[in-house]
């Protein structure tokens, strides 16, 4: 299996003090025409955001946003009703829709948070907002693998409106997991903590690895890992 690999060295960086923020591709000022997204992944920043710190209240329109939280907690509000505090783990999901506004911040005065914030662009554009989250139940806390995302919310999965799979992947180093991809559908591997190797590519902290070719992917950890794992049609 072939794969290309997003070096984690080679993402764009922006540092505004309160936010240090990475991102794999294009965002805000950083612009790479190479690196514009990946079939229906838009956007993925990693952010980090100092104590009390946050993006005030702002809008959104047609694009299913996501946050992961890695360390610490996130409080997110929008204009749908709903206020909610994420801790680590955990992921809230948006459907923008036709249109929402919500504010993210971090709620400690002390500790800053550490989350992944992705975009994905939608089947199609107005539809009618949403919002909905994935909690790890206690017996998949550790799962080496384990369904977050999908657009029929099977297996407790938060549901987004786009033919995309998202996966949690943890792994003991030592430990493997693999990843059927069937033809004409599209793979990104965003990882997020420790040191693994993929189809004989070493993989780290922050790197991104994509293929589109069928096969069985692959992943062994050498060192406790944490990823992300995007089947997307």
């Amino acid at each position: 299996m072939k794969l290309d690999i997003r070096r984690s060295s080679d993402r764009g960086h922006a540092n505004h003090g309160w936010l240090d923020s990475h991102h794999s591709f294009s965002f805000a000022d950083y612009y790479d025409p190479k690196h514009m997204g990946f079939r229906s992944l838009r956007v993925i920043n990693e952010d980090r955001v100092a104590p009390g710190g946050g993006f005030p209240n702002h809008p959104h329109q047609n694009m299913e946003i996501f946050s992961y939280v890695i360390d610490g907690a996130l409080e997110h509000q929008d204009s749908m009703g709903n206020g909610r505090r994420l801790t680590s783990g955990q992921i809230q999901l948006m459907s923008a829709g036709t249109g929402v506004t919500h504010s993210e911040f971090n709620p400690s005065t002390t500790e800053s948070v550490h989350f992944l914030q992705i975009w994905i662009t939608p089947q199609q554009n107005g539809l009618t907002p949403n919002y909905s989250e994935w909690h790890p139940a206690p017996n998949m806390e550790n799962s080496s693998k384990v369904l977050v995302i999908s657009a029929d919310g099977r297996d407790n999965s938060a549901r987004i409106q786009q033919d995309a799979n998202v996966y949690r992947i943890r792994l003991a180093a030592g430990e493997s997991i693999e990843h059927a991809l069937k033809p004409g559908r599209g793979l990104w591997l965003q990882m997020i903590s420790g040191t693994a190797t993929a189809h004989d590519c070493l993989l780290k902290a922050g790197d991104g690895a994509s293929t589109e070719s069928a096969g069985n992917f692959e992943l062994h950890a050498s060192a406790e890992t944490e990823a992300l794992l995007f089947d997307l049609g």
